[in-house]
């Protein structure tokens, strides 16, 4: 089935259409509720109402992008609102936008690339819940620190600051694991 077959029969209420939606992006979609939310049962219970959502809202879909990230993007937005809602997002900000917030590239991906992405994974699980939310936008979803300051309703230098933390903490814990 062609994504414009999908998403019309999605349109139209078709059962099939929708089995057939969710069996093709049911695993993706797992794997995207678990890196916000952490909890398997919490990112299981997201991915369905998700799923429910996406079915709702299905329509919206102009087919101008690719499916795949439309999809994804309402997931992200389903963790965040559900995190909201749990109030396990709370911010810290910087008073300066112009600290020194300094990453280097190297720090992570130095570990003698020995780093699986499993253990990576699971660090990023440990996370506070605005640090890792805010990772996983700039670093996995790609977004710029202006679309996640717009998209959390935060400063856009609170959102530098956490990415900055969060990628502190995780350069911590993978020095720790290879000394």
């Amino acid at each position: 089935m062609t994504d414009e077959y999908l998403v019309e029969g999605c349109i139209n209420k078709n059962i099939n259409a929708q089995r057939e939606l969710y069996e093709r992006y049911a695993t993706k979609m797992l794997s995207v509720c678990v890196r916000y939310m952490c909890d398997e049962d919490e990112a299981r219970d997201t991915m369905h109402d998700g799923f429910i959502r996406l079915f709702d809202k299905i329509e919206k879909f102009e087919q101008k992008g690719s499916l795949d990230g439309w999809i994804r993007k309402v997931f992200v937005n389903i963790c965040l609102e559900r995190l909201r809602k749990m109030k396990k997002m709370s911010y810290q900000s910087i008073d300066d936008e112009n600290d020194e917030l300094q990453i280097a590239d190297n720090t992570i991906a130095d570990a003698d690339n020995q780093l699986e992405a499993n253990e990576l994974m699971n660090y990023i699980k440990e996370l506070p819940a605005p640090f890792r939310s805010v990772f996983n936008l700039h670093a996995i979803e790609g977004y710029s620190h202006e679309e996640i300051a717009k998209i959390l309703g935060i400063a856009c230098s609170t959102s530098r600051a956490n990415y900055f933390r969060a990628r502190t903490l995780l350069q911590e814990k993978i020095k720790l694991m290879y000394k």
